[in-house]
């Protein structure tokens, strides 16, 4: 999963370079000076680069500030289109998102933080239920899940057909799994299995997995650890409790950080994809539209951009 720069202090260099002063820049956006130069010191130390030259009150950009700048002033841009599309026409105050407990906090919480960071005053209602729920009567403008069956008289969107792989604390590796030459000589108690429940028989399990990465074993789930939701499979392997088959969508931020190690590249496809669901008439509105096309957007990398290409 790539990762944000922080989006006040591109705000806050793609002014200072458009006005050609931190002393403009700030009466633009609202703060002192000194906010402004503290932002920017925040990005060239998050990019590693000078982004601008300074002689006293008067700034100039570097080669480096050249060379981001046109994309940094387009992707405001597009994230400002996006906005517009959502929030213009008399919208109403809030969108109402129904969603299952396992995408919830790892997969829609940080799409939402992206979406929420340049736009502050959204109001979201996000309700975290299994289906099948009443779109109609529960008045939700936006329902996610998991297969594309569950709701024939709305308007689907497939989302993300997402993939699981082998995931591990890596201080949990370090004193379970160095003993094991690979993933077939570690213990079954080690293993964390998913259990989605009676209704989902398409989910992968590590049966599945084996015989994706060309082995034959299956771990018996009766002899390790079990958990209920698929993000609960991640949270426990972070914790260091076995490992586990995590979904990519949800694991990435823990990857990215080292909080997890993928120890294998071989992944398997779950059966169903994630996708949205809405009734035809509010798939119209700028709000609902707006959000389903974010989510299409960036369907495994939280960062990875806005819709119409934003990096």
């Amino acid at each position: 999963m790539e990762k944000l720069p922080p989006l006040n202090a591109v705000r806050a260099f793609e002014v200072a370079a458009r006005a050609g002063s931190f002393t403009l820049a700030a009466t633009e956006l609202g703060v002192s000076s000194a906010a402004v130069s503290q932002q920017i010191r925040n990005l060239e130390d998050w990019f590693g680069k000078q982004l601008f030259v300074r002689n006293g009150n008067r700034i100039a950009l570097t080669d480096a500030g050249h060379a981001i700048y046109p994309q940094t002033a387009r992707a405001l841009g597009e994230i400002a289109a996006v906005g517009r599309r959502m929030l213009e026409g008399g919208l109403r105050t809030r969108l109402v998102v129904s969603v299952p407990f396992s995408l919830a906090e790892l997969w829609l919480a940080p799409r939402l933080a992206v979406l929420l960071d340049g736009f502050p005053h959204m109001a979201i209602d996000v309700r975290v239920e299994d289906d099948p729920v009443d779109v109609v009567r529960q008045n939700i403008d936006l329902r996610i899940s998991y297969g594309d069956y569950h709701y024939p008289a709305l308007k689907l969107v497939r989302l993300v057909h997402d993939e699981v792989l082998p995931v591990v604390a890596p201080d949990f590796w370090r004193r379970h799994g160095n003993g094991a030459s690979s993933l077939a000589d570690l213990h079954e108690s080690q293993f964390i299995h998913t259990n989605w429940g009676p209704n989902y028989a398409s989910h992968p399990s590590w049966a599945d997995w084996f015989a994706a990465s060309g082995g034959n074993r299956a771990p018996d789930p009766s002899h390790g650890r079990r958990v209920g939701l698929s993000s609960l499979a991640i949270s426990s392997a972070r914790l260091g409790l076995g490992v586990a088959l995590g979904q990519k969508t949800m694991a990435g931020a823990d990857l990215e950080a080292g909080r997890l190690i993928a120890l294998s590249p071989v992944s398997v496809r779950l059966g169903q994809p994630y996708c949205a669901f809405m009734l035809p008439a509010k798939a119209e509105r700028a709000d609902v539209a707006g959000l389903v096309e974010l989510l299409a957007a960036i369907p495994g990398k939280v960062g990875s951009g806005f819709p119409s290409g934003i990096a």
